[in-house]
């Protein structure tokens, strides 16, 4: 008889909210080292914000990345990154804007082209000026701040205060951790990616609302049983749709990081971690906040039946009398 594949074994009684002290130092500890990266290293802001000259460009043969670079290095014209833009024989070229006018643009391009030689097709051509990179870079945070707020007052309206205070702190956690990410391995922070820490605040709330839901029903059914055990249960009971969903949408994202092509390289890698980081804060930081905020019990009848000790407890005093 066929049986559905369950990564979760059912039932389970991990003790998460047990552990929550252990999970708040490591996040701490993720914070504080995000903002020490973002404050030493910084953002490596791609042309999208600083502004510079990009061109597609596609080559007659598989192109030769080092060549290229050799080539377009020694024209120096400061920054210039070269990389496959899906085909091998597609290029895409990133050269940081040029002191001067427009003239100045148009020559670094027209250097460009007679380095290359004949053979080469020149797909695009843009320039991004230092004045539209600023207003990207306002606009980008003027986004999150907007989609960080606008979903703490749904979870506000949907549950109580405290679930839409815990929702905005776990949201925080990940999303300056995503940006900690990038201020330490370097990779070129871009539009791409702000739609990425977006996707990412959209994916994680949508962990959290199941569990903040399972919480809320479990509110009305045990109103006995304490905060703690409470939750903690909530977060079991849910665990197995939360992994199923985050192991699903990694092989997604696996698959377009191995095989998307270097362009979409850095959107799913901040979509990876974000998909990591989101499950974790769902379940280790937003659940477990709510036992120091104490929200209120609904006010149905009493269902409850008499409350035991969790199985982690019961396993402790067993191991104490030992």
């Amino acid at each position: 008889m066929f049986r559905p594949l369950r990564i979760v074994p059912h039932g389970t009684k991990v003790p998460f909210v047990a552990n929550r002290h252990k999970a708040f130092a490591f996040s701490v500890f993720l914070m504080l080292l995000s903002l020490g990266a973002l404050v030493v290293n910084g953002l490596n802001f791609g042309i999208d914000f600083r502004g510079g000259i990009l061109m597609e460009i596609k080559t007659p043969e598989p192109a030769d990345i080092e060549s290229l670079r050799t080539q377009l290095g020694s024209l120096d014209l400061g920054d210039v990154s070269i990389q496959e833009f899906g085909k091998v024989d597609d290029v895409l070229i990133r050269i940081q804007r040029q002191d001067g006018t427009e003239a100045e643009q148009l020559n670094a391009v027209e250097r460009v082209k007679e380095t290359l030689g004949e053979g080469v097709e020149y797909r695009r051509t843009e320039f991004v000026g230092p004045t539209v990179g600023e207003e990207l870079k306002e606009a980008g945070l003027i986004a999150v701040i907007c989609a960080l707020t606008a979903i703490m007052i749904y979870i506000w309206f949907r549950f109580e205060w405290q679930f839409g205070v815990c929702a905005l702190i776990a949201l925080s956690h990940d999303v300056l951790s995503t940006l900690g990410l990038f201020a330490l391995n370097g990779h070129e922070f871009n539009l791409p990616t702000v739609a990425a820490i977006l996707t990412i605040a959209g994916y994680s709330i949508n962990d959290t609302v199941v569990v903040f839901d399972r919480v809320r029903e479990n509110f009305r059914k045990y109103k006995k049983m304490t905060f703690a055990d409470l939750f903690n249960l909530s977060i079991n009971e849910t665990l197995s749709r939360t992994t199923m969903t985050s192991v699903t949408t990694m092989l997604a994202l696996l698959a377009i990081y191995f095989f998307g092509g270097a362009v979409l390289a850095d959107f799913a890698l901040a979509m990876i971690w974000g998909v990591v980081i989101g499950t974790y804060s769902s379940i280790f930081i937003a659940v477990p906040l709510l036992l120091y905020l104490q929200p209120r019990r609904g006010e149905d009848e009493d269902h409850d039946s008499p409350v035991q000790m969790p199985e982690y407890e019961r396993q402790g005093a067993a191991d104490k009398k030992d």
